[in-house]
Order: C-alpha cells, then sequence, then structure tokens
C-alpha cells in the first residue's frame, strides 16, 4: 500500500502525478472518503494531469461526466452517492462504461458494490487532526488487496 500526504491544495498536481504512476496500469479507480474529503477535488487534478480538456465536476444528478483529454482519450467520472437501487445504474450502462478499456473513476462505489470490477486501484481520502489529507492507494484483485 501506498500513502501519500496532502498538507494543501497547491501540492495537488503532485500528488495526482503520483497517484497516476501507481495506477495507470488499472482502468477502475474507485475513490474512498467521507463527505467533504476530497474526492472530487482530487479527481480534477488527476484528469488535468492526463490532459483533460473537458469541465471537470462532480457528477452527482446525472451519475456519470464523460471527459475528452488532448489526444481523444476518454475518461469516465461516477458518483453513486445518490443511488438508492443499485439496479438504477444499469439503465445508465454502467457496466458498458466500467469494460469500455477507459479509465473509470468512481465515488460511492459503496453503493453499488455488485456492478464493481473484481479487479481495480482503491484509493482511500482520510481527513488527519491537522487537516491534512492521508491518500492510500492498493490494488485490489478479486476482493483481497494487494500492495
Amino acid at each position: 500500500m501506498k500513502k501519500i500526504y496532502c498538507d494543501n491544495l497547491a501540492s495537488l498536481p503532485q500528488v495526482a502525478q503520483e497517484i497516476i504512476e501507481v495506477c495507470k496500469d488499472e482502468k477502475i479507480w474507485v475513490f474512498k472518503g467521507q463527505m467533504g474529503a476530497g474526492k472530487t477535488t482530487l479527481i480534477k487534478a488527476i484528469a488535468k494531469e492526463m490532459g483533460v480538456v473537458d469541465l471537470v465536476s462532480s457528477p452527482t444528478f446525472s451519475i456519470v461526466n464523460e471527459y475528452s483529454s488532448e489526444q481523444g482519450q476518454q475518461f469516465y467520472h461516477f458518483d453513486f452517492y445518490r443511488v438508492d437501487d443499485s439496479e438504477e445504474v444499469l439503465e445508465i450502462g454502467v457496466e458498458e462504461y466500467f469494460y469500455s478499456g477507459a479509465y473509470c473513476w468512481i465515488e460511492w462505489a459503496e453503493r453499488i458494490p455488485e456492478y464493481i470490477p473484481d479487479t481495480f486501484q482503491l484509493i482511500s481520502i482520510q481527513v488527519d487532526e491537522k487537516g491534512w489529507r492521508v491518500i492510500s492507494i492498493s490494488k485490489i484483485v478479486n476482493g483481497a488487496q494487494h500492495g
């Protein structure tokens, strides 16, 4: 497991680069953290570092936002916070997104656990007593944590 400490917004580009370096080989990235921990803010920084040219915002109401990079690469950003019935996500074709080969950044995956692929990068954000973000990265393979 890799840990990254972020004490201010100015260090976000460097933090985003570290996360990209660790996670780049896996297309499904699950972001976990309490409300207000900074999941969307971190995804915005990652998107910028990966060359996304679209406006990155929380897909809380639309469930999924689609972004493109300067090279035309597709990225999908999900927020399942408002999902009451996990079967709702089948209507948006969530499985097609997850298995499209594009990067998928997922917030509130715990609301739809049965649809999350078996292998993904888990990026957990915790806020410590100083207000710093402690970001832990682990690879999940068939439900088991590796590294």
